[in-house]
Order: structure tokens, then C-alpha cells, then sequence
């Protein structure tokens, strides 16, 4: 068999049934994790990109009723730390447009609401990261299984051959560690996308939880100050 006979288009269209589906298979998990790949990679660059741009004019000195308002207004645009200061914005003024004067409970109700925004935002970020854990770790077994299975097939057709020479060998064996390689392409890319992902969410996590902690305590300092002043415009 000459070397063209063994290249892996030619192996894959002689290989058997399961080889080939499991070679199908693996091709369209390695696409879907492709894609969603390179959608996460450009969600979280986005994320990265509002959140330092609402950063830096949040402590450019703009009024936090400015700043409030603004969010409002592009809450589809917003990023996660401009939502999450907008959730907390939005209960701490309902609060005390009900009158209600306890600094506890004023920045107890802030605090909860930026928790639960801050939750929600996670959640977001960390979509599709288990379908490429799934890929990452499930991947090589399927390929393995198309390996072992396409071995088995191969030395199946040998055992009707009286005599068995390398060249009669290599063609199934070759076929079937295909579907390895397969797997072990999906699988790769899939591994460090995940890892590489969730070292950024995690520093997206830590960027938000301290501004919800930074933007307390400016709530804090307010209420101290202004705790008597029902209604009026909060600033710093």
C-alpha cells in the first residue's frame, strides 16, 4: 500500500461504520466547542472592556445620580459592574423613597440587591465553561472507544488471512488511531480555553466584589452624613 493509500481521508473512507461516526462526532463537538470558544473569548473581552470603562468615570468624580441615570438609560449596553451599581442604586433609592431612615436598613437592601445582581452576572460569565470541561474530559473516551472499537474490526478481517505481514496490519491499526487523534484535537483546545477562561472570571469576580464593597462603603459614608435628608440627591 503506497503512502497515499494511508492518508486519514483515505483511512477514514475505508474505515468501518462506528469508526467513522465516532470520527463524525467528534468533529462536530470539536466545531460546537470552536465556537463557543471563540464566543466566550469575545464576551468576556467585552466584559473587561465596560467594566474598566464604567470604572474609570465612576471614580472620575461624576455624581452617583449621574451615573445612575446614565445606566438607566443604556441598561441593554451596560456592563456587569454598571448593572450591578444600578441594582444597588435602584433598591437604595426605593428605600428611601419609602421614608424609611435606618442606615442598616438602607445598605443591608443595597448590599442584597448587588448580591443578587452580581450572582446573575456570574452566571452569564460562566455559561457553556461545563460543555468545555465536558469536552475537555469526555473527548479522548470517545475517540478511544472508536480506536478499540476500529482495532477490534481490523483484526477481525486478519483472522480469515492465512498469512498476516506488517502492510496488512498497518492500514486498520492506522484507522482506527485516527479517531484518538480526533478526540485528543477536540479535547486540547477545549482543556485550555476552560482553564484560560476561568482564571478571567475569576478576576472579573474579584474586580466586581470589590467594587460592590467600595461602592458600600461610599453608600455608608452617605447615610452618616445624610441619614436626616429624606429624598435628597445622594452624592460622595
Amino acid at each position: 500500500m503506497n503512502n497515499q493509500d494511508l492518508s486519514i481521508i483515505n483511512l477514514l473512507l475505508h474505515a468501518s461504520f462506528v469508526v467513522q461516526l465516532v470520527v463524525a462526532l467528534l468533529v462536530g463537538i470539536s466545531i460546537a466547542s470552536w465556537a463557543a470558544i471563540i464566543r466566550k473569548y469575545f464576551a468576556l473581552k467585552r466584559m473587561r472592556t465596560l467594566n474598566d470603562d464604567f470604572e474609570r468615570e465612576f471614580w472620575s468624580g461624576t455624581s452617583l445620580n449621574e451615573l445612575f441615570s446614565s445606566a438607566a438609560q443604556n441598561a441593554k449596553f451596560a456592563g456587569p459592574m454598571e448593572r450591578i451599581f444600578a441594582s444597588g442604586m435602584r433598591e437604595y433609592q426605593k428605600l428611601r423613597e419609602r421614608h424609611i431612615s435606618d442606615a442598616s436598613t438602607l445598605l443591608d437592601g443595597a448590599r442584597r440587591a448587588m448580591r443578587a445582581s452580581f450572582q446573575r452576572e456570574m452566571d452569564v460569565a460562566e455559561s457553556n465553561l461545563s460543555f468545555l470541561a465536558t469536552v475537555g474530559s469526555v473527548s479522548p473516551y470517545v475517540g478511544l472507544f472508536g480506536t478499540v472499537w476500529g482495532i477490534m474490526h481490523a483484526f477481525t478481517g486478519l483472522a480469515a488471512l492465512t498469512q498476516v505481514t506488517l502492510a496488512t496490519v498497518a492500514p486498520g491499526i492506522a484507522e482506527a488511531l485516527v479517531a484518538t487523534a480526533i478526540g485528543l484535537f477536540s479535547a486540547i483546545p477545549a482543556v485550555v480555553s476552560y482553564n484560560r477562561f476561568a482564571r478571567e472570571i475569576d478576576k472579573i469576580a474579584i474586580a466586581l466584589e470589590t467594587f460592590t464593597e467600595e461602592f458600600s462603603n461610599i453608600l455608608q459614608r452617605n447615610l452618616s452624613t445624610h441619614v436626616s435628608s429624606q429624598g435628597s440627591a445622594t452624592g460622595r
